[in-house]
């Protein structure tokens, strides 16, 4: 069996959930302190926060993964700038590691356009199947439907329903108020927990309707970020015209043993 970068983007998905899931949960009870909000307690602005995610009809995601982990992998997820909606659609990009190159990203539908640079095919291909791949797919997208193999995972990181999904999780009873900052250019409120030598902070918006800004996670080995802006902003995919699009089976037949 060849390997293929629909595992890679597969991958992607599954890390991005999972730290959506961890990141983005309802609090339950806590200490309050330095409260900047009126007479909202921290676990009120936590929940009116993730409330508005999950009632969003689109929002822009950016994710950043710092750690060395993903940082020297060549399939983890170290940056995505995606922006989704809960019909499915998105269009973005997203970066493996600091070799493993970039990918565009368009989903309209059931349709999927890729485009990854040089970078992604040298690291995917080695040798000459990589640079043939990155001659072949030069200055275009690989177009194919959610139903093929290689496009399984982008179903799910294309999704804002996902990320919704995960802010109902909870978490143990452990939530700090801080001081308002400025994060981003965005007047925020830090609420903050600490598990398992972990520090996870979620940036909530002082203006009303208050809604996550931001959400970071910290620790040995971990240094995590998500930022939601553009809530509720149309998503309206650019479909590449067809001379600038080839059929994902160029791909296939590529990456087909010798």
């Amino acid at each position: 069996m060849f390997r293929t970068h629909g595992f890679s983007i597969a991958t992607c998905a599954t890390v991005t959930a999972a730290t959506t899931g961890l990141l983005v949960s309802p609090v339950l009870g806590g200490v309050s302190s330095a409260d900047t909000t009126g007479d909202q307690s921290p676990q009120q602005l936590a929940a009116q926060a993730q409330g508005a995610l999950r009632k969003a009809t689109s929002v822009r995601v950016r994710y950043e993964d710092r750690s060395a982990t993903a940082m020297n992998s060549l399939t983890l997820p170290t940056a995505m700038n995606l922006a989704l909606d809960r019909r499915g659609d998105c269009m973005g990009d997203l970066t493996l590691g600091t070799r493993g190159g970039t990918v565009q990203i368009i989903k309209r539908g059931t349709d999927v356009w890729l485009k990854p640079d040089t970078r992604f095919w040298a690291a995917e291909l080695p040798g000459d199947r990589g640079a043939a791949a990155a001659e072949t797919f030069r200055n275009h997208y690989i177009h194919g439907s959610t139903s093929d193999a290689l496009f399984s995972g982008i179903v799910n990181v294309c999704d804002l329903k996902d990320f919704q999904s995960a802010a109902t999780a909870t978490l143990p009873a452990s939530l700090k108020e801080g001081l308002a900052t400025t994060v981003g250019g965005m007047r925020v409120v830090p609420l903050s927990f600490e598990m398992n030598g972990l520090t996870s902070t979620l940036y909530v918006t002082t203006g009303t309707p208050h809604r996550l800004f931001r959400a970071a996670q910290k620790g040995p080995g971990t240094n995590l970020t998500l930022t939601f802006t553009d809530y509720n902003v149309a998503v309206s995919p650019r479909i590449p015209p067809a001379s600038a699009s080839l059929d994902v089976s160029k791909l296939q037949d590529l990456l087909r043993p010798a």
